[in-house]
């Protein structure tokens, strides 16, 4: 199926709260024999494989949420959403499963079967009735407003209902009118209320709500209101914070106001998640699903923005390895490093895109010069960046090398820097150095060059490492250097033994590398990585 309405991204929500990216294909909806009913199937468009299979269950509770997202939950802590490339796709989706539920598609949730005594009292509201009923968005209607949201909360339909009267008529504004007038008149009884108001608002868990309460002229009144929690002496300042103490620093200037707001708003709701609301009951913790996805799409948006802005990521490069940008390169590459952060939340070939922009800008380049500067903040942010370039790709860093040496007569080659880095890690108990190991084993195992599409890459890539890379790893084997470290050496030098047979074993015999290692007998601390490594070579 080739129909680009029909293109959706299949995500389910981790014991973390956070979505996982389970491949992209095709959605249809079909009767399947097995399942006795008509069923979501997801085929991943690179085989066919089936992702998703899914039947529309009449007592499943759905969700529209932001034009292209349906969602879910399938099972207890088990909650599924479907990211369409095309509006029109899901709206064509979402009719099916209201049409399979009986519902109408007018609405952005479907509605839980509602148990004896619910229907009993829903049976005296006429069936034309869609909104509930607000009070007056007055001072002195402050407890009622507080209690109606507070007993929505059980119901799903209620919820629905309520969250269609809150879009109308501008009422979130309104109240937020009111925590100003609240605060200037020092009403905390009224404050209280509004905390109990704009809590329960959020619970309903509804985006079109999100992106009223999230706007700018909103969002600091919101998290005022959040202040005022009854339970505490003494309200929080958490406005203080965000506007006085947490400075948003643009390291190059962001000329697009759009994505400078998009950063703002993400780093503020994330901040409501993590730092305001309390942490979830069990019986709330679907209440605020929707907020992890308005968080997580907010970041795929502004990854998708950057990416995009070659300019401005052109300009970040040239002053990361500019010896005039010495004061500000920490804030540079901790920018950078949070870049790529935010790029694992992008889809795959949109991450295969952006890692690739970056490397045609001159990462790895620019990595080799601040992983060899003085800054241990700065060291450690470009090792954490490398870290995510060799997880996406090893064989672009080992491809990067390789050209890198025919370009230069000297052995200062990326590898050798990271090699060098381990070397002389100077963290007591060696993090660096096991981190940058572990980088170097991924870089120099066979098992991930297989995959490559260049059928020479394993014969290359480790005829080049052993003939200009290996004489510096195995330099601290001939000095007196920490032992913990060697025990490392050791411990890499076993492994290739292991997976590189025929180089390794030339190397030990031309260099005679078993007699400089014998003299480590008597070290306690190597002593079980050179049994190791004897043993493997025998």
């Amino acid at each position: 199926m080739s129909d680009t309405r029909r293109r959706v991204k299949v995500y389910t929500l981790n014991e973390d709260r956070q979505w996982d990216d389970r491949g992209t294909g095709h959605v249809s909806s079909t009767f399947v024999e097995r399942l006795k009913g008509i069923s979501l199937l997801v085929r991943a468009e690179s085989d066919g494989s089936l992702l998703l299979e899914s039947k529309i269950s009449p007592n499943t509770a759905y969700q529209k949420q932001q034009d292209t997202l349906i969602v879910w939950s399938e099972a207890d802590n088990y909650d599924l959403a479907l990211s369409f490339q095309e509006k029109a796709g899901c709206d064509e989706i979402w009719e099916k499963i209201c049409q399979v539920q009986g519902k109408d598609p007018a609405l952005d949730i479907t509605q839980d079967p509602i148990d004896e005594s619910e229907e009993d009292h829903f049976e005296e509201i006429p069936e034309t009735t869609h909104l509930v009923e607000l009070p007056p968005c007055e001072l002195s209607r402050l407890e009622e407003i507080a209690d109606l949201v507070t007993s929505v909360l059980s119901s799903p339909i209620r919820r629905e209902k309520l969250a269609l009267a809150l879009m109308s008529e501008g009422y979130i504004k309104k109240l937020l009118g009111l925590f100003r007038v609240c605060e200037d008149l020092e009403n905390r009884e009224g404050l209280h209320h509004l905390y109990e108001i704009v809590r329960g608002v959020l619970f309903l868990n509804k985006a079109a709500l999100f992106e009223i309460m999230f706007s700018d002229d909103c969002i600091m009144d919101v998290v005022g209101c959040l202040e005022y929690d009854p339970a505490l002496v003494q309200p929080k300042r958490h406005r203080e914070f965000l506007t006085k103490t947490a400075k948003f620093k643009e390291v190059i200037p962001i000329t697009d106001s759009e994505l400078r707001q998009k950063i703002h708003q993400t780093y503020r709701v994330q901040y409501i998640q993590d730092i305001i609301l309390p942490t979830p009951s069990v019986f709330e913790e679907n209440f605020l699903s929707t907020l992890t996805s308005f968080i997580y799409f907010n970041k795929v948006e502004i990854v998708s923005m950057l990416q995009e802005d070659e300019k401005f990521l052109t300009e970040v490069f040239a002053q990361l390895t500019d010896e005039a940008t010495d004061s500000k390169r920490r804030e540079l590459v901790n920018f950078v490093k949070e870049f790529c952060a935010f790029s694992q939340t992008l889809q795959p070939q949109n991450r295969d895109a952006f890692y690739k922009t970056l490397a045609n800008l001159g990462i790895l380049p620019a990595l080799e010069i601040v992983m060899g500067m003085d800054d241990l903040q700065v060291r450690a942010a470009a090792i954490d960046i490398f870290s995510y370039l060799v997880e996406f790709s090893p064989s672009m860093v080992r491809e990067f090398v390789m050209q890198e040496q025919q370009q230069t007569e000297d052995d200062v080659l990326l590898i050798n820097v990271v090699i060098k880095q381990m070397i002389c890690d100077s963290d007591p108990e060696l993090g660096g150095a096991v981190q940058l190991m572990g980088l170097l084993r991924t870089l120099i195992d066979p098992e991930n060059m297989l995959a490559s599409s260049n059928k020479t890459e394993k014969t290359e890539f480790l005829s080049f490492f052993y003939k200009y890379c290996m004489h510096v790893l195995t330099a601290p084997l001939l000095k007196g250097t920490h032992c913990v470290l060697l025990a490392l050496i050791l411990e890499l030098l076993t492994f290739c033994v292991e997976h590189h047979t025929y180089h390794i074993k030339t190397y030990i015999m031309n260099k005679d590398l078993l007699r400089r290692v014998l003299v480590l007998m008597n070290s306690k601390h190597t002593f079980l990585a050179l049994c190791k490594l004897f043993s493997t070579l025998l």
